[in-house]
């Protein structure tokens, strides 16, 4: 997509606010070619060839009049400027946000959450810029094609002189295209690699801390930021040398100017009205001149903007970025999910064949993998660490792209298991609780209406309510970064609370209770049975306390099923999980970390 094409996509997001917003400043624009009238009739009254019998008084309030018009209907251009540019920000930022939220997770972003955020601040800042400049170089093109056929009327040559520093402005952008673009890049290339930085350190502070890594993270700091500066003073300075470019060309234009009018003066052919029209609007078009320049300098770096931004998209086509679907849909959509599946939508079996997965890097991940459940079911995926049992649970959700294999509900395909596998179809909780800094309330309900007591039994059913009465502020306690205030066990308790409160037919735990203790883990799966009625659960675990409640038990090995079975038949037939099983009391400690 060429840029000309993304800002006229922009454009048309919001057609009736841009068609006014440009109405609006086409007449700041054009309202001052009034006052220039009037005043050359002023100045030419005083040397008695007024062409008109108005007063001098009367056209001093002319002039008064058409200042404070002026001035509110600037007023109102910002306001429709200010409300098509967060429109069109908006449509980018939620298009941007909404197809990484649609990826696997694994894949989500091209590279660091730093880049992403430069890219979803900077680039999109960028591009609403330039679009809103092109409404004031609309407005300023009919004040100068107005003003340009006044002044020929009363000196082509002269006029000729006004418009030819645009000449130079527009040769001298076009030779600094190339140039601008690469220091404007390698600009927003460093800041994205400092906000990086500072994300990195600011979640990982006590591991750069027990590390003593302080004096070389600060080091790599210095370095980046250095190189930034290095950058960005490129960028600054080739932006400084265009400005300066046009506004000594128009000041070398107007110096011309007015050396001509004085000679012309001198010989008769000009009034004094005459002379103050010309230098009237010689404000405002050499305004014109330096804001087109502006302009074209704009729209050189919102080339630079839907370049990155594209390659946030990773493959999907430019337009998706203005893409005008909008708000309400989605709330509809959020909405009808929350009330929950018609009869025939709700889970009786799930069946999953050939399911594969490898990570590129490693090769390693699951192959060939079969499982089937049926509603109301409790199933354990069980093994050594580094088996795949993670891997298998974010595959069959969506959160991997699954490289081969079949998922069929209730015996129709899964096409987009990422979109398919939410509540109310399905609800998860990660082996690695992914909290936020907000209120305990928050992160369980992340937006959700608590509806009939939900919260309330989430947290029952998840054994909070102890913690709960220790904390100070009880469900408005804030937790901190990724659940810094809160323990291990409590952490995996708020993931689970939060899976709950949903109401879903089928529930994917994955490593739920590796940092509770016996007795709280005893609690969760009493009233996690007690609690979830016919809902189906898919279980990743080593903990006999799951292990013995299982209808069926999948034993995996190096990203294969190599045995299933209930806790019975394995205990009879497979080695591995006899040894899960009684080895599980020396490691009930022990957390997995399996990809």
């Amino acid at each position: 997509m060429s840029t000309f094409s993304y800002m006229w996509r922009m454009i048309r997001y919001r057609p009736g606010w841009y068609i006014f917003n440009a109405l609006v400043w086409t007449a700041i624009y054009l309202m001052p070619v009034v006052p220039g009238l009037v005043t050359k009739e002023f100045f030419d009254s005083l040397t008695g060839h007024a062409a008109t019998g108005l007063s001098i008084w009367a056209l001093v309030a002319l002039l008064v009049g058409f200042a404070l018009a002026r001035s509110a209907i600037v007023y109102l251009g910002f306001i429709t400027d200010v409300n098509f540019r967060f429109r069109a920000g908006m449509l980018l930022r939620r298009n941007v946000l909404e197809h990484i939220l649609k990826r696997p997770g694994a894949r989500a972003i091209p590279g660091s959450p730093g880049e992403a955020i430069s890219h979803f601040r900077d680039d999109v800042d960028q591009s609403e810029e330039a679009v809103s400049w092109s409404v004031d170089v609309f407005g300023m093109t009919c004040f100068a094609v107005v003003s340009c056929f006044i002044l020929l009327r009363i000196d082509a040559e002269m006029t000729t002189l006004v418009f030819l520093p645009l000449v130079i402005v527009i040769i001298a952008a076009q030779l600094a295209t190339t140039r601008l673009q690469k220091y404007r890049a390698a600009s927003r290339e460093s800041t994205a690699k400092v906000t990086e930085a500072i994300s990195e350190m600011f979640g990982s502070v006590q591991a750069i801390q027990v590390a003593g890594a302080e004096h070389r993270v600060t080091e790599r700091f210095r370095k980046l930021n250095d190189d930034r500066r290095k950058s960005m003073l490129k960028d600054k300075l080739m932006s400084e040398a265009l400005d300066s470019v046009f506004s000594n060309t128009v000041n070398l234009g107007t110096g011309l100017i007015l050396l001509l009018a004085g000679h012309k003066m001198r010989g008769g052919e000009f009034t004094v009205g005459d002379f103050s029209l010309f230098v009237y609007y010689l404000t405002f078009v050499t305004q014109f001149i330096s804001n087109f320049g502006k302009f074209l300098t704009y729209f050189k770096q919102m080339s630079v903007a839907l370049e990155r931004l594209t390659g946030l998209l990773q493959g999907a086509p430019a337009q998706v970025l203005t893409e005008a679907n909008t708000l309400g849909e989605k709330e509809r959509e959020t909405r009808a999910a929350e009330t929950g599946l018609s009869v025939e939508g709700r889970l009786e079996q799930l069946n999953i064949s050939g399911l594969t997965y490898r990570y590129p890097e490693t090769g390693r991940g699951v192959e060939d993998i079969g499982l089937h459940l049926r509603r109301g079911t409790f199933t354990v995926v069980t093994g050594p660490v580094g088996s795949g049992k993670t891997t298998l649970v974010r595959t069959l959700l969506g959160l991997l792209p699954q490289d081969a294999g079949t998922v069929l509900w209730n015996g129709r395909e899964v096409d987009d298991a990422g979109n398919f596998f939410i509540p109310p179809r399905s609800a998860y909780s990660a082996q690695v609780p992914r909290l936020y800094s907000d209120s305990l309330r928050e992160n369980i309900l992340l937006g959700l209406e608590d509806r009939g007591g939900q919260l309330d039994r989430a947290l029952h059913t998840a054994v909070m309510e102890e913690d709960l009465r220790h904390f100070r502020e009880g469900l408005e306690t804030v937790i901190g970064p990724r659940g810094v205030k809160l323990s291990g066990g409590q952490a995996q308790r708020t993931a689970a609370a939060r899976m709950l409160v949903r109401k879903a037919e089928l529930y994917v735990f994955d490593d739920l209770s590796s940092a509770l203790d016996v007795e709280t883990e005893q609690k969760l799966w009493e009233r996690l049975f007690s609690d979830r009625g016919d809902a189906t659960c898919l279980v990743v675990s080593h903990r006999k306390a799951a292990l013995a409640r299982a209808d069926h038990i999948l034993v995996m090995k190096d990203g294969r099923i190599e045995a299933e079975g209930t806790a019975e038949q394995l205990l009879e037939r497979s080695e591995s999980f006899r040894r899960l099983w009684y080895g599980d009391e020396g490691s009930s400690e022990t957390r997995e970390r399996d990809e």
